[in-house]
């Protein structure tokens, strides 16, 4: 099986100790940070390596939840169109039911709600879900519309409205290694 493994940035992911030895091949895109890079990088991608699978992997923020847990996402809300959901715009996605088709990702751990927009929170405000980011949901929309199964795997390193962005970078090195240990115990 050829998984796509997507990222934001470098310091979330180091791709390079990761090929494709095991019983799956792994390929990487690293989209940049935002909605609309993800979206793009990841279109350009699947026409480049038409995958199996598609995991976006990176860093969170939380309200609720603990540093260094680990969220395995299936469903994803866009908490900038939420705003005008009354107006019947689509604001949530959820993934699970093309990986149960396809048997996948099956056994991969806790689920959680992936909440995305296009702003790095830094107060602890409403936010639907278990975990913040500025990517998953449009890769989400990307891969439902191009029918290729799509999951998330977050590790969490900040606690909203608690010096977000300083704990974001202090916990990087962390997320990198919890996020390669998921990808050695998962994929390869």
């Amino acid at each position: 099986m050829k998984i796509l493994v997507v990222f934001a940035v470098r310091g979330e992911l180091d791709e390079k100790h990761f090929g494709g030895n095991g019983r799956n091949e792994i390929v990487y895109c690293k989209t940049g940070i935002g909605k609309a890079r993800a979206a793009y990088a990841l279109t350009d991608a699947l026409s480049q390596y038409c995958p199996d699978l598609v995991v976006n992997m990176g860093t969170v923020g939380t309200l609720n939840h603990q540093v260094g847990d680990i969220f395995i996402c299936r469903r994803f809300v866009d908490r900038d169109m939420q705003k005008i959901n009354a107006l019947g715009v689509e604001c949530e996605i959820d993934s699970s039911a093309l990986l149960e088709e396809r048997t996948l990702c099956r056994d991969w751990g806790c689920d959680g709600v992936c909440n995305t927009g296009d702003s790095f929170l830094t107060e602890g405000v409403n936010v639907t879900g278990d975990v913040v980011d500025m990517e998953a949901y449009a890769e989400a929309l990307v891969c439902r519309e191009k029918k290729i199964p799509f999951v998330s795997v977050k590790y969490v390193t900040d606690i909203i409205g608690q010096n977000s962005v300083k704990h974001w970078e202090d916990k990087l090195a962390d997320a990198r290694e919890a996020l390669g240990k998921f990808i050695e115990d998962n994929m390869l």
